[in-house]
């Protein structure tokens, strides 16, 4: 199934949602490229194509239909962080440094 499947099921509400809510068990492997990508989806300068993948991976991300559940112990995430890993190899070339640091003072701030 592609990501762009799960386009359909991103929302700003839902992705902070699903961040917030899991954000220690989901861990900052997880949610590092997430945050990375969504920075880089609200940037106007990010082409379509490139926001279209990326909104389908975090749409994957947040959707409860998962390939692994999320609660299973320890393999939870693996489905998830594989999807955003390789949205974010695609769309690498239009994450700015400031996606970066902004993904990773939020990580900071979650974290610290």
């Amino acid at each position: 199934m592609s990501n762009h499947a799960f386009e359909k099921d991103y929302s700003d509400d839902s992705f902070w949602t699903k961040v917030k809510t899991y954000a220690k068990s989901a861990g900052e492997t997880a949610l590092e490229p997430a945050l990375k990508m969504y920075y880089a989806a609200i940037d106007a300068d990010t082409p379509a194509w490139a926001k279209t993948t990326i909104y389908g991976a975090l749409g994957y991300f947040i959707s409860p239909v998962d390939v692994i559940p999320d609660i299973t112990p320890m393999v939870g995430y693996t489905d998830d962080i594989g999807v955003l890993c390789a949205a974010l190899a695609a769309t690498a070339s239009h994450i700015k440094e400031e996606h970066v640091a902004k993904a990773k003072e939020t990580l900071k701030q979650w974290f610290s």
